[in-house]
């Protein structure tokens, strides 16, 4: 059925409104409920919204508000003490993570570049529900708020040098200037950011900063044109927007750009949630039901003890790999991004496709009942959890 987008904002909202009451009446995580909507009404679903373009579009962009939102509260010095510090945990975690994934996808009878891909897609963390859970104190002035977004954009990198590889196969020959391109572009990049800032943005900002109105638009051009000119560069729109965030994180009104669009980017990631739900194929998923139970229990328990045994052993802080651990467990939004390059290239078949979405879905769901009922989050049910 063609829908236009005023129906898919409408039955996405509604439904949205009524499951997430449904969810705080049973003292359940809203984000859940996101989920289990798009499931229910995607084109796997009941098919109430057909337009999953739009819907897929709509919710990236709310990931590039969180990167920017994210940015904004982040001073590059505090940024780069964190990135040096937890190189080793990083790259240590990420190795552990791909061979155990490729030894349960080898185990399940995945193999070539079935079970490579699938080893890589359970490498990195979830952006979204690892900020999101968060709490902003924690986040801002903490060491597990510094090391996580650190671990993250590690991650990240190791993603964009991943989906870079997957393209290349499917077009031209891989080369060394192509999987370099990505680590070259980003200083460039942040010398760009950082020039327009102090030559221009800033003078803007202190010019005009009594219009609020002016301020909104010139903070969202900001962002969005940095995402855009990070794509063009070979790097991803999340990147992009991070460090637009960063490089006027020190002004005074970072904060005030900050409050501001914390309500646009909660718009934007009700139809990101929706869209992670509304991508896990029904038809497929009875093939692979076993071994995504079995993978996503494994991950669940192995990166909060990977974790912490890495970060203990570098920083002497037990309950702080754990706390890290526990919110990192969860597979990311790279790893469905993964599938469906994968699967639009023949580079994966539809089975292999279909863990990777089942396996992330359950990993966030899971995950985040995990952080919800057991450590303080912004949306916890028990009041001795929530902090904002």
């Amino acid at each position: 059925m063609e829908t236009g987008i005023t129906f898919t904002f409408a039955v996405i909202f509604l439904g949205a409104a009524v499951l997430s009451s449904l969810a705080l009446y049973a003292r359940q995580p809203i984000i859940i409920a996101y989920i289990a909507l798009g499931m229910a009404l995607g084109p796997h679903g009941l098919g109430a919204v057909s337009d999953m373009e739009l819907v897929s579009g709509a919710g990236h962009v709310g990931i590039i508000l969180l990167l920017f939102l994210l940015g904004l509260d982040m001073k590059p010095s505090a940024l780069w003490n964190s990135l040096r510090q937890s190189t080793l945990v990083a790259t240590l975690s990420a190795a552990l993570f791909a061979s155990s994934g490729y030894a349960l996808s080898r185990l399940f009878g995945f193999t070539g570049l079935d079970a490579v891909l699938i080893a890589a897609a359970l490498v990195f963390s979830s952006t979204i529900i690892g900020i999101k859970l968060l709490p902003t104190t924690v986040l801002h002035h903490r060491h597990l708020g510094e090391l996580m977004i650190a671990l993250l954009l590690f991650q990240d990198l190791l993603a964009i040098i991943v989906l870079v590889m997957m393209e290349s196969i499917g077009s031209t020959e891989i080369t060394w200037q192509t999987l370099l391109r990505p680590l070259l572009s980003l200083p460039v990049l942040g010398a760009l950011s950082w020039i327009s800032v102090k030559l221009v943005l800033l003078a803007l900002i202190r010019r005009f900063d009594r219009f609020h109105e002016y301020i909104f638009l010139l903070s969202i051009g900001w962002c969005l044109g940095m995402a855009e000119l990070a794509m063009w560069l070979g790097l991803s729109a999340e990147i992009g927007a991070f460090i637009a965030g960063i490089s006027i994180a020190s002004s005074p009104i970072a904060q005030y750009i900050a409050i501001s669009l914390k309500p646009l980017r909660d718009f934007f990631l009700v139809v990101f949630f929706f869209s992670v739900g509304s991508g896990l194929d029904m038809a497929a998923l009875p093939m692979v039901a076993l071994p995504a139970l079995v993978i996503a229990a494994f991950f669940l328990i192995l990166k909060p003890v990977v974790f912490q045994i890495l970060v203990r052993g570098v920083f002497d802080e037990r309950r702080l790999g754990w706390n890290l651990g526990l919110r990192l467990g969860q597979c990311s939004e790279f790893a469905l991004l993964i599938a469906a390059l994968g699967l639009s290239k023949g580079l994966l078949g539809v089975p292999a496709a279909t863990l990777i979405q089942a396996t992330t879905i359950l990993t966030l769901l899971v995950s985040s009942y995990w952080v919800v009922f057991t450590l303080p989050n912004p949306i916890a049910v028990r009041e001795d959890l929530r902090r904002d």
